[in-house]
């Protein structure tokens, strides 16, 4: 009986500090406040008007931007 007291009272212990513990930790359950994302110019593709990232865009002729290799050589044809 004592040595099912002393567990008892062991797992209240561990079950406590583990619940301190992780209202103690500012990583936990708030929202992160890292850098926020970088801002990237935007292009539209002249085939189907999507807008993509430039660092995304596909280079075609005369300097335009397409979304996609398709998309591309459908403006060489």
């Amino acid at each position: 009986m004592k040595f099912l007291l002393l567990v008892a009272v062991v797992l209240a212990v561990v079950w406590w500090l583990r619940g301190s513990r992780r209202t103690d930790s500012p990583g936990r359950d708030a929202p992160r406040q890292g850098t926020p994302a970088q801002q990237q110019d935007m292009v539209q593709c002249p085939v189907c008007s999507v807008h993509l990232p430039r660092s995304d865009a596909l280079p075609g002729p005369n300097g335009q931007l397409y979304c996609c290799a398709e998309h591309r050589l459908r403006a060489e044809a």
